[in-house]
C-alpha cells in the first residue's frame, strides 16, 4: 500500500494563502493524476480538485474552490502542492491527498483503493479564522 504524506497546514485569516504539499517515498507521483480531498468538521470527506499526470498537468477543480485554489508538480520532489488563495472560514477542514493509478483526471470521487481501511495519510489540518 502506497501511502501518501500531506503537510503544510495550519491557521491562517480569511483571505490569506496557504500551500499544501503531498509526496511519497514509495512510488513516482509523475505517473498518476493526484486527487486533493478536504474533510470538514461533522461533514463527510469530499474531493475538490484533481491534477493530471505529467510535468504540469490538466487541474479539474470543484465550483467551491476553482479560482481560489490550483495544484502544481515538482517531479524533482516528488511533491503535488495545493495552492489555495483567499481562503474563507468555510474551507476550514482537514485536507487529503490520494492517488488515482491513472493519468488522468475524471470526477472528484476517491479512487477505489482508498475504500479500504487505513488507506488515507494523516491529512493536514487547515483553519481559517479571524
Amino acid at each position: 500500500q502506497v501511502q501518501l504524506v500531506e503537510s503544510g497546514g495550519g491557521l491562517v485569516q480569511p483571505g490569506e494563502s496557504l500551500r499544501l504539499s503531498c509526496t511519497t517515498s514509495a512510488l513516482s507521483l509523475y505517473s498518476y493524476a493526484i486527487g486533493w480531498f478536504r474533510q470538514a468538521p461533522n461533514k463527510e470527506r469530499e474531493g475538490i480538485l484533481c491534477i493530471s499526470n505529467g510535468s504540469e498537468g490538466t487541474i479539474e477543480a470543484v465550483d467551491a474552490v476553482k479560482g481560489r485554489f490550483t495544484a502544481s508538480r515538482d517531479n524533482g520532489k516528488n511533491t503535488v502542492y495545493l495552492q489555495m488563495n483567499n481562503l474563507k472560514p468555510e474551507d476550514t477542514a482537514v485536507y487529503y491527498c490520494a492517488i488515482y493509478y491513472r493519468t488522468y483526471c475524471s470526477g472528484f470521487q476517491p479512487p477505489l483503493a482508498y475504500n479500504e481501511p487505513g488507506r488515507w495519510g494523516k491529512g493536514t489540518l487547515v483553519t481559517v479564522s479571524s
